[in-house]
Order: structure tokens, then C-alpha cells, then sequence
């Protein structure tokens, strides 16, 4: 079950968040009635950058914790600046709020707070904004939305070669229903400095959706086919590949590792010249958490050359990805989509 803050986000379950382990947050209860509501706290306004350990560690120099959780964006993988600490002691938890609540870390303020129940009113209240001014920075992007409600993190996603904004976005509202007067009042609408409409929707959550019914979103396209078997496109993939993924990764000059301990690396090929990262976010979003993707550029056009890179924490979710994803036309390009092999680490 979920566990939320009386102004936050769930703690599982939630449209762009990993659902949690091992009993991280305490069952549903009202607050102030049992002792598990006075273990459990949610910590909002953590930095970007803060990980799961830098965040047990700050809450563990308090008392003996049960459990700790950094809720992550499903899409991108990244941390949503909020978190879930459970203490064995609730003196201890009572002491970590008198403690740290507005603490000052790096530019943020941390809240600190006792968890309250989860319902439907406060589930699924991230929103995908596109259509954005590039000029947009996130401080404006707040404040056109704060007028609907409180606004728990947001996001605008910039291109990582030139850290332009992409016009994309993520606001995540406190509510459900926050969202969606937030998505009744500026869907169609144009912005300050805007020159067209924006686009204001629920983000996708992959637990409401099959990878079929996200894959046909993906690939509305009047050229697109159902290849035959993944043995099949693999076989025509190796007639067209010029080399291996390999020799790619070496004449590219990245040393990029397949599996664990910076997650799961996929490997896509002939990718359209314009192709860019936000495509892979796309894609490979709805199947798990994504941390990291990478286009490869020439270096004298900073056109794509034909492939890029994919890591996944999850092996199950990065496996799912290359079975749906390996031989579907993109465009009028057959994606060949598989975990990167080395010497080293064999998929």
C-alpha cells in the first residue's frame, strides 16, 4: 500500500515514480492514531543530485531507520526531490523533524514531515507539459502553474549537448484534481512569449497501459509495419550493421558499461539523423526507469550518427524494452535495439 504526506507526493504507485520495496512506507493509517504514523516521515525539497544513501545517512545520524526510499521519475530515472524515511522509534522520528526540517542543503530547503494515508485525490497528479517556450526556465514554468496548486517538483528536460530547453516539461501538483484544473485551464492556451499552444496532459503511467498500447502511440507512423520474429530482424540487422556495437563504442570514444553498478546499457541503432535524446526518453520511458541516454553526434554536424545509448536500472524492464522496441520502424528506419556487449560484460 501507499504512504502519503499530508503536501505530498505518494510514495508508490505514482504516474512518473518506481513503485517501493520491502515495506518502505508504513500501511495507510490515520495520522496521529497509531505508533506507525510517527515512524513514518516524507522529506520534500531535496536536491536534484542528493542520493538514496547521501539521504539515510543525513536521517540515520537521528536514529535507527527501518527503511529509506528516494522516489525517482519513472520516465527519466531522475530524482524527484522527495523522499520516504521510516524510523524504529518514534521519538526518533519527532527528533528528525524538530532536527532538519529547514535545513539548508545546497540551494535547497528540506521539509520534513510526519506521512499521512494515501487516497485517489492525491494519486497521479503529474503532469507532461510540451510545446514550451525555449526561453521558458522552470522558476516560470512554476509560476504559470502554481495559481491550480501547490506544485511538489517540476522539471524542464534541455538538450544535454547544448542545455537548451526541448519546449518539454513535468509538473507534479500535490492533487489529482490540482492537475486537472491545471490541465483545463492552460491545454490550448499560449503562454507569455509563447508563439503557439501548449500541450498540458497526465504524464503516462505504465501501470495503466499495456507496452503494446505505448508502442502504438509511439509509432504512429503511415510507414509503419509488424516485423517478424526478433531472429528474423536480427539476421537483417546484421547484413545492414557496418560493424559491431563495439567497434561503434570504441570509434566513438565512450566506454560505456552493460550491466550493474550504472545499470543496464541498451544499445539502439539506425536512428535518423535528427534523432535526439528526447526520442530515446520517449521510447524506452514507459517500459522503466531511465537513467541515462545518450545520442552519438558528429562531431563536425551534431547530426546523429546512427545510434545512441540507453542504461535502465532494472534488468526485467530493460529486457521487456529490447523485445518490444528491437525491429520496430521508426519513421521509415527499423530500429535494432539490444543490451551493449563488451569483452567484459556480456549481455
Amino acid at each position: 500500500m501507499e504512504t502519503q504526506l499530508s503536501n505530498g507526493p505518494t510514495c508508490n504507485n505514482t504516474a512518473n515514480g518506481p513503485t517501493t520495496v520491502n515495506n518502505n512506507c508504513s500501511s495507510p493509517v490515520d495520522s496521529g492514531n497509531t505508533e506507525d504514523s510517527k515512524t513514518n516521515l516524507i522529506v520534500n525539497y531535496l536536491p536534484q543530485n542528493m542520493t538514496q544513501e547521501e539521504l539515510k545517512s543525513l536521517f540515520g545520524s537521528i536514529g535507527e531507520i527501518e527503511s529509506c526510499k528516494l522516489v525517482r521519475d519513472k520516465i527519466t530515472g531522475q530524482s524527484l526531490g522527495y523522499g520516504f524515511v521510516n524510523y524504529i522509534d518514534p521519538k526518533d522520528a519527532e527528533k528528525a523533524i524538530n532536527t532538519l526540517n529547514g535545513l539548508r542543503l545546497q540551494t535547497k530547503t528540506i521539509k520534513v514531515s510526519y506521512a499521512r494515508p494515501s487516497s485517489a485525490s492525491i494519486r497521479d497528479a503529474n503532469l507532461y507539459v510540451s510545446g514550451l517556450p525555449k526561453t521558458m526556465t522552470q522558476k516560470e514554468l512554476e509560476q504559470l502553474f502554481s495559481q491550480y496548486g501547490r506544485i511538489i517538483t517540476s522539471r524542464i528536460l534541455v538538450d544535454q549537448v547544448t542545455g537548451i530547453s526541448r519546449g518539454v516539461g513535468f509538473i507534479r501538483f500535490d492533487k489529482r484534481i490540482e492537475a486537472e484544473e491545471a490541465i483545463k485551464g492552460l491545454n490550448g492556451q499560449k503562454p507569455p512569449g509563447a508563439t503557439e499552444p501548449i500541450t498540458v496532459k497526465f504524464a503516462n503511467n505504465p501501470s495503466q497501459k499495456t507496452n503494446q498500447a505505448i508502442l502504438s502511440q509511439l509509432y504512429q507512423s503511415p510507414n509503419r509495419r509488424y516485423p517478424g520474429p526478433l531472429a528474423q530482424q536480427a539476421q537483417r540487422f546484421r547484413r545492414f550493421s557496418p560493424m559491431t556495437i563495439d567497434g561503434m563504442t570504441s570509434l566513438a570514444g565512450i566506454n560505456i558499461p552493460g550491466h550493474p553498478g550504472t545499470g543496464w546499457c541498451i544499445f539502439v541503432y539506425n536512428l535518423a539523423p535528427d534523432a535526439d535524446e528526447s526520442i530515446l526518453w520517449q521510447m524506452f520511458g514507459p517500459f522503466g526507469a531511465v537513467t541515462n541516454v545518450k545520442v552519438i553526434r558528429d562531431f563536425n554536424t551534431n547530426k546523429c550518427k546512427g545510434f545512441g545509448f540507453v542504461t535502465m536500472t532494472n534488468y526485467d524492464e530493460a529486457a521487456m524494452a529490447i523485445a518490444s522496441l528491437n525491429g520496430y520502424r521508426l519513421g521509415d528506419r527499423v530500429l535494432q535495439v539490444s543490451f551493449k556487449t563488451n569483452k567484459t560484460h556480456k549481455a
